[in-house]
């Protein structure tokens, strides 16, 4: 027998994951909607404590957010450890917590570890006790909504209605709060039934509050699940092409820079994310390409998987030829040898340090013995340090040999005391601040020889020779 439900009205959402996906994507609803009540959770009590306290010290930067916070937190918006009165109050809850890649069992290396999601499912099904709209926010494997919907009803003795929906998020980070304010789409997959496309109907009504109907997509789950994916291996793939090309040019004379700018005029091309550099990272690129290589393996499609691979190995030896390259300028003899790493982060305007190349271009830096400085504006001690260690664990070494190599770290507070006494200078994030260091300056304080690697395409090559220094430039002769 059909049991009578009353039409759902929205009047509080949870946001199970306080991370660089909950906390801004949160905000901005909150802002818009300031009629609905958010409460953003995390088992983390230190994370909500920094989302709760200083404005300044927020645990993730992304430019305008702090100003945001600042208007919504504590009106309509609040971070709290309480989990399951969140869930319980909640008509719909967002599920943002972190999907990294196994590191062991079927698909290590490749596929999403959905243990996060799993619990998640688990608790949201035992606390429940009214219909909710269940909303994939984290980046997940294709079918993954069937998972989590499988594991609500076996944990559902209450007869609760429970609707996964898929809304992946776009955000690039650095721009986040402006991709929230004028997305370029905003995709919502949800079950072809009349309580699905009314789950899909209530979402888009929250999103159509800022965002023009037209640029609100709804498809099935499925394919909302698999676009995400998508969008990011084929952005990274777009990097990884002009990084081969890069490798050409410094071969042939020709400058990476002029012939992104001439292909980018193409538009059937465009010129986004033709900026040559040692590597992208982030938390999606990587993870997400290795995802729709083990799904692609899974369904025995080994030519697919391997196309896409590959975009991942060309990332990795752009890194890798960058640190040979450093290496050989350097005779080879690097325990002499100081290093100025100027950039942490994988990108500018964040704090977000995942899977940045300069991790893997200190660890072998380290490896043949360099000592090496590093500075960036917004990527604290702890979060480097930590990094490293990582690095050096996912790779077997020893805790006595991390603990010597890491002796070898100095972390600096400005660009110049990274700078004092080094060898060479490697740009390694694009930094504004990166863009006016005064050379002059730079090669006064530092020792001989004078390099500058940049990883970036910041420099003025003649300028800096004018002074004295050596350079190179990924991309350039």
């Amino acid at each position: 027998m059909d049991i009578k439900r009353e039409e759902m009205k929205i009047k509080n959402i949870c946001c199970i994951g306080a991370g660089f996906v909950g906390g801004p994507t949160m905000a901005v609803i909150a802002l818009k909607c300031p009629e609905i009540k958010i409460n953003v959770v995390d088992i983390n009590q230190d994370k909500i404590d920094s989302w709760n306290g200083d404005l300044t010290n927020l645990p993730v930067f992304e430019p305008g957010l702090a100003e945001i916070i600042g208007e919504v937190r504590n009106q309509n918006l609040f971070f709290s450890t309480k989990i399951d009165k969140a869930i319980e109050e909640a008509e719909m809850i967002f599920m943002a917590v972190n999907t990294p890649t196994k590191t062991s069992g079927e698909g290590k290396g490749y596929a999403a570890d959905l243990t996060f999601i799993e619990k998640c499912a688990e608790n949201i099904a035992s606390v429940s006790k009214s219909d909710k709209i269940i909303i994939e926010k984290s980046t997940l494997p294709v079918r993954t909504a069937e998972r989590i919907k499988e594991i609500l009803d076996l944990n559902n003795d209450l007869h609760i209605n429970f609707e996964v929906l898929s809304n992946p998020e776009f955000l690039a980070e650095g721009t986040a709060i402006n991709d929230l304010f004028k997305s370029d789409r905003v995709l919502i997959g949800g079950a072809d039934t009349k309580s699905g496309n009314d789950a899909v109907k209530h979402l888009v009504e929250i999103y159509s509050r800022w965002i023009p109907r037209d640029k609100i997509l709804t498809t099935n789950v499925w394919s909302s699940e698999l676009s995400k994916l998508v969008s990011n291996a084929m952005l990274a793939q777009r990097i990884s092409s002009i990084n081969s090309i890069s490798a050409i040019c410094e071969k042939t004379g020709a400058k990476v820079d002029e012939v992104a700018l001439a292909v980018g005029m193409d538009k059937r091309i465009g010129p986004n994310f033709l900026k040559s550099s040692i590597g992208f990272g982030g938390s999606c690129f990587k993870k997400d390409i290795l995802n729709l290589v083990y799904i692609s393996k899974f369904y025995g499609l080994d030519q697919v998987a391997e196309y896409w691979e590959n975009v991942v190995r060309i990332n990795n030896y752009q890194t890798k030829r960058f640190g040979e390259k450093i290496i050989k300028a350097l005779n080879s003899d690097l325990k002499t040898k100081t290093i100025s790493i100027l950039g942490w982060a994988f990108k500018k305007d964040t704090n977000d340090s995942r899977e940045s190349a300069s991790i893997s271009l200190v660890k072998n830096l380290l490896l043949n013995g360099a000592k090496i400085k590093i500075y960036d504006p917004m990527v604290p001690e702890r979060l480097i340090i930590n990094d490293l260690e990582n690095k050096f664990y996912e790779d077997g070494i020893n805790r006595q040999d991390i603990i010597r190599f890491l002796s070898e770290v100095i972390i600096c507070e400005d660009p110049y005391t990274a700078i004092k006494n080094s060898n060479l200078v490697s740009l390694c994030t694009e930094w504004d601040e990166f863009k006016v260091i005064d050379w002059e300056k730079a090669y006064s304080i530092m020792c001989s020889p004078q390099w500058v690697f940049d990883g970036r395409n910041l420099i003025n090559k003649a300028h800096l020779e004018k002074l004295g220094f050596q350079t190179f430039i990924i991309g350039q002769p």
